[in-house]
C-alpha cells in the first residue's frame, strides 16, 4: 500500500480528538512509505451544524467521487459516519471497492442527549453504515465490546498515541490548594457540570470551547474559562494542573488523558468506557463513581509515574498499528456481496 485515502467530516479548524489523533497519522504515514489524501470539508461547500457552529457540513458531498477517482488510492479509510462519510460509503460500494472504518465516538448517545431519538435509532444506522467495512477501528478495548454487543461483529481495537514531545511536565508554581484542569469541548455529552458543581476547596480551570459555554460560565463564573488553547500554551496548562478531571462517560478513549499524562498530570475520571482503558489507579490516575474522591486518589500519584505510564504510547508506535489493521482490506480489493 503506497497511497491512503482519508475520508473525514472532522478536520482543522475544528478542535477534537478525532482531528488530532488523524493529524498525527498523516504526520507519521511518509515514515512508513504511506503517502495520505485527505478528503475532508475544507474541500466542500459547507454550513455550519445546528446548534454546534464549529462543526461544519459539507452540503455538495456528491463531488466526493470525483475527488476520491482522481486519489488513485491503494486503499480507503472513512473516518466520519457524516455527509462525507456516507458519499465515501457509497462511492466504494458503488466501485466496488473495499474499505476500512473507525468509531471515534457514542455517536447514537450524542444524539440521544440533543433529540427525541433513542439510542436504539443511532445503533441501527451504526450497524447498517459499517456493515460493509472489512475492519471497523474502534478507539478501546471496552468501546469494542460494546461495539460488538450492539451488533457490529468486526471491531478491532486501535489505540492512540501522544505526542510526549509537546507535553512534557515542568515545574508547577507554588499554591496552597490544588489545580483542577478540564480539557475538552464544553458540550453536553461532556458531563462538565459534574466536575463544576463539586465542592471542593481547589481552583477549576476550563479550557475548551463548545455550544454549553456561554450558559455553564454563567452558572459557574468561579471557574477560570480560559477558551481554546493550542500548542505551547495547552501543553503549559496541562503541566501547571495538579489533575485532570474526566467528567465524561460517553467517551470511547479520551486522547486529553494521555495527554495530561504526558505531562506529569494524574487524571481523576469515573469508571466507565474510555478511562477505564487508559487509567490505572494508583499509577496515572485514579477512577472512582465518586468524582471528589477520584480527585482525592489522584493528588496521590506520582507525576513520575503518569509520564512513565504515557512514554509507552507514541504516535508512531500507534501509525504501524493502524497500517497492520487497514491492510486486512487493503488486501481484498470488493465489498462484500451481503453488505447493503
Amino acid at each position: 500500500m503506497t497511497r491512503l485515502l482519508i475520508v473525514t467530516d472532522a478536520w482543522h479548524p475544528q478542535t477534537n480528538g478525532v482531528v488530532t489523533t488523524w493529524r498525527h497519522v498523516v504526520d507519521q504515514l511518509p515514515g512508513f512509505g504511506v503517502e495520505p489524501i485527505v478528503i475532508h470539508p475544507g474541500d466542500f461547500h459547507t454550513i455550519a451544524m445546528p446548534g454546534y457552529r464549529e462543526i461544519r457540513l459539507a452540503t455538495d458531498p456528491w463531488r466526493l467521487a470525483g475527488l476520491a477517482e482522481c486519489a488513485y488510492a491503494d486503499a480507503v479509510h472513512i473516518v466520519t459516519e457524516g455527509p462525507l462519510g456516507m458519499a465515501a460509503r457509497r462511492w466504494c460500494k458503488r466501485t466496488k471497492r473495499a474499505f476500512s472504518t473507525s468509531v471515534h465516538t457514542k455517536f447514537p448517545e450524542y444524539v440521544a442527549d440533543r433529540s427525541p431519538l433513542p439510542p436504539s435509532v443511532g445503533y441501527a444506522f451504526l450497524r447498517w453504515f459499517h456493515r460493509p467495512s472489512t475492519t471497523v477501528l474502534a478507539m478501546s478495548p471496552s468501546h469494542a465490546i460494546e461495539l460488538r454487543n450492539q451488533g457490529l461483529h468486526r471491531p478491532a481495537v486501535w489505540l492512540g498515541g501522544v505526542d510526549t514531545d509537546t507535553f512534557r511536565p515542568a515545574p508547577r508554581t507554588p499554591r496552597n490548594r490544588p489545580r483542577l484542569l478540564y480539557v475538552g469541548r464544553v458540550a453536553v455529552e461532556k458531563n462538565l457540570a459534574a466536575f463544576l458543581h463539586l465542592n471542593i476547596d481547589a481552583d477549576k480551570v476550563v479550557v475548551g470551547d463548545g455550544p454549553h459555554r456561554a450558559e455553564l460560565q454563567s452558572r459557574f463564573p468561579d471557574a477560570h474559562w480560559l477558551g481554546y488553547q493550542y500548542g505551547d500554551a495547552l501543553a503549559a496548562q496541562y503541566a501547571e494542573a495538579d489533575v485532570l478531571v474526566f467528567p465524561s462517560r460517553t467517551d470511547t478513549y479520551g486522547l486529553v488523558m494521555l495527554e495530561a499524562n504526558a505531562s506529569g498530570t494524574p487524571v481523576a475520571a469515573y469508571p466507565v468506557t474510555g478511562p477505564k482503558d487508559l487509567v490505572r489507579s494508583g499509577r496515572n490516575g485514579c477512577l472512582n463513581e465518586d468524582l471528589t474522591q477520584a480527585i482525592r486518589g489522584a493528588l496521590k500519584v506520582s507525576p513520575a509515574d503518569c509520564r512513565a505510564f504515557a512514554m509507552t504510547r507514541n504516535w508512531q508506535a500507534s501509525t504501524a498499528e493502524l497500517l497492520e489493521k487497514i491492510s486486512i482490506s487493503a488486501a481484498d480489493q470488493t465489498v462484500r456481496d451481503d453488505a447493503a
